[in-house]
């Protein structure tokens, strides 16, 4: 598709993070299912266990939040983008970014790779996909 318009692909930025973080991460998710406030059991506890900090409404904890199909999507996940992230590192437009940071730094991170393009416009705008 940007080839069809000749705009290349100015980054490729692959965001890692442990398997074990993020079952830790997934498995630990907790939700308000009125409002979608998210919690987390050891990251962002509620104020008391299992209960919406402000309505005092129970959370919930998806049926797929579970470490059994969570794996099973990490495998699928790994088997289809390795070869992805092996082409792009052919190509030298591959950034890892660690991903178990902060979300802040997290951000900061993408904006280091994709700043030195353009110190104006949008994300998308920065990694070609937009004008």
């Amino acid at each position: 598709m940007l080839a069809a318009q000749q705009k290349p692909l100015k980054h490729a930025i692959e965001l890692q993070l442990n398997d074990e973080l993020l079952v830790a991460r997934i498995t630990g998710r907790l939700i308000h299912p009125a409002s979608g406030r998210s919690y987390h059991k050891i990251f962002n506890p509620p104020k008391q266990s299992m209960t919406d900090d402000v309505t005092g409404e129970p959370l919930i904890q998806r049926s797929d939040d579970n470490e059994e199909t969570l794996r099973k999507r990490l495998g699928t996940y790994h088997a289809q983008t390795g070869p992805v992230t092996d082409y792009y590192r052919k190509t030298g437009i591959w950034k890892p970014i660690d991903a178990s940071q902060e979300p802040g730094a997290v951000w900061k991170s993408v904006l280091s790779i994709t700043d030195g393009q353009s110190a104006t416009g949008s994300l998308m705008n920065k990694l070609g996909l937009q004008k």
